[in-house]
């Protein structure tokens, strides 16, 4: 029972600790870690967890969905535009990191080359969650393609330092292999499982007409856990797999879209308060005092250099101003992926992991603490932040964009949607389905709601929605008010 209870304490703190927080700009994860090293051996000794396989497990689980909600929750209309640039720095981008921390942490500080570079690999991602609950926070935006840029990066760069943690750490345990034999098996077959488990998981989602509705959540949850699992059975990257699975799943017409944004939105944040608790539980407070040099070291390194380096390196083969180079370079906060990664090798028992595992969790810490309290004070100077109509749009966010025209479709006994399943209307991807009215009753319209003769359906555009395409539906599927 004291565990159960110290559980629901944990939630309960973390979830109401963010209304503080967001109001003084702090992302969230510092009140999970914070409450992780509280409940750990060394303060109050609440919970004693040492089981490192199991925490890897738990932390793998966790960024399984973290990443799968990252791509569903993405509008693929807003983020194509900079999809290239995004993916260079996605890859290239977190090798380069990984290369400068790797050699500069080996020559300045001494550590073992394959050690460098394994801590390097794990911190080598970047997470952008935290960047844009301090927008949040602030009700401002990232001007441009600011916004979008980060969030393509910050979604797909964590499979890259995955193989990357991966290869150099099968190299220190001396397991033989070929890095680019396996990079491009990783990629390539991960990439194809994501494709075709993507629209599998669509199909499979229209067709099953479930009674119970919570049930959709629990198949797509399902279908995430085998795509994960058989892309890496194949020997695939399955995080790449389920990214990309929701990517395909979150921009195509399946039933109850908009509620599994909402769902996976708050498994998200359950899987990061699992992932930064169980981080704070396995760091040693005292083991700080001994590694806050090399630690102030790494982070100053990445921030400086590895960071900039990479980004304007990268940048320069495309049209960014400087002053986006500028803030691009100081928003590469650490997160959810180096937590996971950091595990690792503590996991596989290699000699200096506990070092590693340290010098992590204090470039976590700083990186967010100060990148973080400096985020909007930069922004605002480089004149790169305001409050714009768009100005809390991650895009996780599109799925509920406000709409300002109103429509009313009449369903008669000819429309060619009468007796047909809302999600088997060839509706626009930008209207949306508000109601459906039956007599004197107001349905909530679901995508296995039959439509019937003498429904009167209330449809929603924005100001840009595609009018043509609505009236050649009307004419041949019912009769359009507009209001």
């Amino acid at each position: 029972m004291q565990g159960i209870l110290i559980i629901g304490v944990v939630l309960l703190l973390s979830s109401l600790s963010s209304k503080v927080l967001y109001r003084y700009g702090i992302p969230t994860l510092i009140a999970f870690l914070a409450l992780g090293i509280i409940s750990g051996p060394e303060v109050l000794g609440l919970v004693h967890f040492d089981n490192l396989s199991f925490a890897r497990q738990i932390s793998d689980f966790a960024l399984i969905f973290i990443m799968f909600s990252g791509g569903f929750g993405t509008s693929w209309k807003a983020a194509k535009r900079i999809a290239f640039m995004s993916g260079i720095l996605a890859t290239v981008g977190v090798v380069v990191t990984a290369l400068i921390v790797g050699f500069t942490t080996h020559l300045l500080l001494g550590f073992g080359l394959m050690e460098s570079l394994l801590l390097g690999s794990i911190i080598s991602s970047t997470d952008a969650a935290a960047v844009f609950s301090i927008l949040r926070s602030k009700k401002l935006n990232l001007k441009g393609n600011l916004a979008s840029t980060l969030e393509v990066e910050s979604g797909s760069n964590d499979p890259m330092a995955n193989m990357l943690t991966v290869v150099v750490l099968g190299a220190i345990m001396a397991r033989p292999q070929n890095m680019f034999v396996l990079f491009g098996t990783q990629l390539l077959i991960g990439a194809a499982c994501g494709l075709a488990f993507g629209r599998l998981a669509v199909w499979v989602i229209n067709k099953i007409k479930l009674d119970v509705d919570g049930l959709y959540f629990i198949v797509c949850m399902g279908l995430v856990l085998v795509s994960f699992a058989l892309t890496g059975i194949l020997g695939g990257n399955g995080f790449l797999s389920v990214y990309i699975a929701g990517i395909i799943m979150g921009n195509s017409r399946i039933t109850h879209r908009i509620s599994l944004i909402r769902f996976f939105d708050g498994i998200t944040w359950l899987m990061q308060i699992m992932l930064f608790f169980t981080l704070g539980l396995l760091s040693s407070p005292s083991g700080m005092r001994t590694i806050w040099p090399q630690g102030l070291a790494v982070a100053l390194i990445i921030m400086f250099v590895a960071r900039p380096v990479a980004i304007f390196l990268l940048t320069s083969l495309f049209k960014m101003p400087f002053k986006e180079k500028l803030l691009v370079s100081w928003v590469g906060f650490r997160g959810a992926a180096a937590v996971v990664f950091a595990i690792y090798p503590l996991a596989a028992g290699i000699p200096g992991a506990r070092t590693i595992f340290n010098i992590v969790f204090f470039v976590i810490l700083l990186s967010v603490l100060v990148q973080g309290s400096l985020l909007i004070p930069i922004a605002k100077k480089l004149k790169l932040a305001g409050p714009e109509p768009t100005a809390l749009k991650t895009f996780s966010d599109y799925a509920g964009e406000f709409h300002t025209e109103l429509l009313e479709l009449d369903i008669t006994e000819a429309s060619g949607i009468n007796g047909k399943a809302i999600m088997d209307v060839p509706m626009p991807d930008d209207v949306l389905i508000v109601t459906v009215k039956r007599g004197d009753t107001l349905i909530t319209p679901r995508g296995s709601t039959v439509l019937m003769t003498g429904d009167t359906l209330l449809l929603a555009a924005d100001s840009k929605a595609r009018l043509v395409e609505i009236d050649n539906m009307a004419k041949s599927h019912g009769r359009i008010h507009k209001l």
